[in-house]
């Protein structure tokens, strides 16, 4: 079998694959709940690849992705649910529907109307897709009732925390200054003092929760994606440290035969480094 351009080369790959006998013994094993996983992995990596600037690797993360999207189509397929070209319509149809500013009669609309719209089509959908439910036999989902419905549980924490908030904000609880998110961060580090004071691990768990959850809203009122800050930040540790292992390596030693008030030395010391870089002007 040749490589094309065509989806369906990918589309009779996929079902190669999954043909019982002649197909690949691992993939006719795998289910849904089974690929899930490599799913989520795989938007990581593209995500990865595009915090990197990263071309080419973007270009084969992609194919990663779209080939986690065939594999559940075909999945579905195979139990008579719904299949490739179904997906495909779906999203082209919603595409369409939550567009009539640009293919239909809607036209010359502000930001603000357009993203008013967005959130009137969208509710139109959900109240559509709880009858298609009802009409299937199936009782309502629990998590598409209330102000905080439709996020999904398996986004990462803080950007799940980031949604909640912002759906929270929509019926106006929500403060209305960064620095009262502030003032609340000092309050529950605080509240983290008391509970490492009484030693209670689960105490302890839940005030660092409820740090964290308000760290991701102070993000959010500075129009920041606390994923994001988070990523650059262990982007940033990872960058310090490795000039930590190179310093020490100049001296034909490692982290483990330094003290820690050397490494804290040798960190400060990159941190200057990396201070002086971005000040010097590049050479032209």
């Amino acid at each position: 079998m040749q490589p094309s351009r065509d989806i369906r080369r990918l589309l009779e790959i996929m079902a190669a694959l999954r043909t019982p006998g002649t197909g690949c013994p691992w993939d006719l094993e795998q289910d849904f709940a089974s690929i899930a996983p490599y799913t989520v992995e795989e938007a990581y990596e593209v995500a990865d690849a595009i915090a990197r600037g990263d071309r080419v690797d973007l270009r084969d993360e992609l194919g990663d992705l779209l080939l986690q999207v065939v594999y559940h189509a075909r999945l579905a397929e195979e139990e008579g649910a719904f299949a490739f070209a179904d997906v495909v319509e779906g999203i082209t149809a919603k595409m369409i529907r939550r567009h009539p500013h640009v293919f239909g009669a809607a036209r010359d609309l502000t930001p603000l109307q357009v993203k008013a719209l967005w959130h009137e089509i969208k509710a139109q959908e959900k109240a559509g897709k709880a009858q298609a439910r009802a009409q299937a036999g199936l009782p309502p989902k629990a998590e598409e009732t209330g102000v905080l419905a439709g996020v999904p549980t398996a986004l990462p924490a803080l950007t799940r925390a980031w949604k909640l908030q912002a759906k929270a904000a929509t019926v106006g609880f929500d403060w209305q200054d960064a620095r009262l998110v502030l003032d609340k961060i000092r309050e529950e580090t605080a509240e983290i003092e008391e509970a490492l004071d009484s030693r209670e691990i689960s105490a302890i768990r839940e005030e660092i929760g409820d740090l964290l959850f308000v760290v991701a809203n102070l993000a959010r009122h500075v129009g920041a994606d606390p994923e994001g800050c988070l990523q650059a930040a262990n982007l940033k540790f990872e960058r310090r440290f490795k000039g930590i292992e190179q310093a020490l390596e100049a001296q034909g030693r490692s982290p483990a035969q330094a003290g820690l008030e050397e490494l804290e030395a040798l960190w400060q010391a990159v941190k200057r480094a990396e201070k002086r870089d971005r000040e010097t002007p590049a050479a032209t």
